[in-house]
C-alpha cells in the first residue's frame, strides 16, 4: 500500500472514532478533510496544536471542512483528551498503526538518545472529491492550523 500521492483520490479507510463513531473517509465525500497524526494524547505539542486547530474549528466549517486528529492512542485516552481540551472535532484511533502506514508518517525517532518508531507530525487536506490536494510533513505547530486554514481557502 503506497502512501496517498498529490492530486490523487486517496483510497477509502475505515477507524474507530471518539463519540461512538466509526469513522470512514469515503462518508466524506463532499466536505474538505484534515487529518492531522500526531504522537500523543496529552503531551505538549499534541495539546498545543490540537487546541489551535479547536480554536479555528469555526473558520473550518465555514469552509465545509471536517477536522480529525489520528495518532495510535486508545478509544478511551482520547475522549479523556478531547473532553480536557473541549476538541470539536473528533480523534480517530489507530492503535494497529494501519492509518498511520497508509500516510507513510510512522518514522525512526529519536529522544534522549534512544530510536524507536513513532508519529511524525504531519497533516493532510482532502478535498471533496477525496482527492489529497496537500500535505505537511515533520510539522512544527506553531502557525500550523492558520497555514492549513489558509490552504483551504484557496481551494
Amino acid at each position: 500500500m503506497s502512501a496517498p500521492r498529490m492530486n490523487r483520490v486517496v483510497g477509502d479507510f475505515q477507524c474507530p472514532a471518539t463519540s461512538d463513531q466509526a469513522f470512514r473517509l469515503k462518508a466524506l465525500r463532499g466536505k474538505n478533510v484534515v487529518l492531522y497524526f500526531y504522537p500523543k494524547d496529552a503531551t505538549p505539542g499534541c495539546t498545543t496544536e490540537g487546541q489551535d486547530f479547536r480554536d479555528l474549528n469555526a473558520k473550518f466549517k465555514r469552509q465545509n471542512t471536517v477536522i480529525f486528529g489520528v495518532s495510535r492512542d486508545s478509544i478511551a485516552s482520547h475522549e479523556k483528551f478531547k473532553a480536557k481540551h473541549r476538541f470539536p472535532f473528533e480523534l480517530l484511533s489507530d492503535e494497529n498503526e494501519a492509518v498511520c502506514r497508509k500516510f507513510d508518517v510512522i518514522q525512526q525517532k529519536s529522544l534522549y538518545g534512544k530510536k524507536f518508531m513513532g508519529i511524525e507530525r504531519s497533516t493532510f487536506l482532502i478535498d471533496e472529491d477525496g482527492k489529497l490536494r496537500a500535505e505537511w510533513r515533520k510539522v512544527r505547530v506553531k502557525g500550523h492550523a492558520d497555514e492549513v486554514l489558509q490552504k483551504v481557502k484557496e481551494l
